[in-house]
């Protein structure tokens, strides 16, 4: 079996996709992008489109990489260069829960994320722009979404790998390292 080296991994907010990603790099010794810290600016700002697209593909234009975010506005860009697409595709109750702890432990320690982000207390618990609802609203669509995307003639070279729980998720990253040359 030929490992990945071309990467994207998918899912909802909170399923841990820039934790595999980062795994996934130090393992296969490659590239992590991760699209939230082209897509958010100082302040929270958002890029443009353009620009989201333009950050992304310079990132990509090394041989291996891992790119973890569900932007569907550049999802061609990003999947069209891929050899693997990885979707966690966990129990919502484990998500939120993930979530929950990730939010929590930022926002005690106050993390300041990429470009100097900090998030809010405000946002995450008493907007109607909460991720804990966005986290709901995302795993709905994408479990609607993504296998017919998966069957799209113009992903058919991908090989699609669908993680239900995170011990599955574990025991993948492991197989892998086995596969490594020693």
């Amino acid at each position: 079996m030929t490992l990945p080296h071309r990467i994207t991994i998918v899912g909802a907010p909170g399923s841990g996709k820039t934790t595999l990603a980062g795994q996934l790099a130090r393992l296969l010794n490659i590239v992590h992008i991760e699209l939230d810290a082209i897509h958010w600016g100082p302040n929270w700002t958002e890029a443009s489109l353009e620009e989201l697209r333009s950050g992304a593909v310079e990132a990509m234009q090394t041989d291996g990489w891992v790119v973890d975010g569900n932007y569907g506005a550049i999802r061609d860009s990003v999947w069209g260069r891929a050899d693997t697409v990885v979707w966690l595709n966990y129990p919502l109750p484990i998500v939120e829960l993930q979530l929950f702890k990730r939010t929590i432990t930022r926002l005690f320690r106050q993390q300041v994320l990429s470009n100097g982000n900090i998030e809010d207390w405000r946002e995450h618990f008493l907007s109607r722009e909460s991720l804990f609802l966005h986290t709901v609203k995302s795993t709905y669509k994408n479990r609607r979404a993504f296998p017919i995307l998966f069957n799209k003639r113009e992903y058919s070279h991908l090989d699609t790998i669908v993680m239900k729980t995170p011990g599955e998720t574990r025991n993948w990253l492991e197989s892998l390292r086995h596969q490594l040359p020693k």
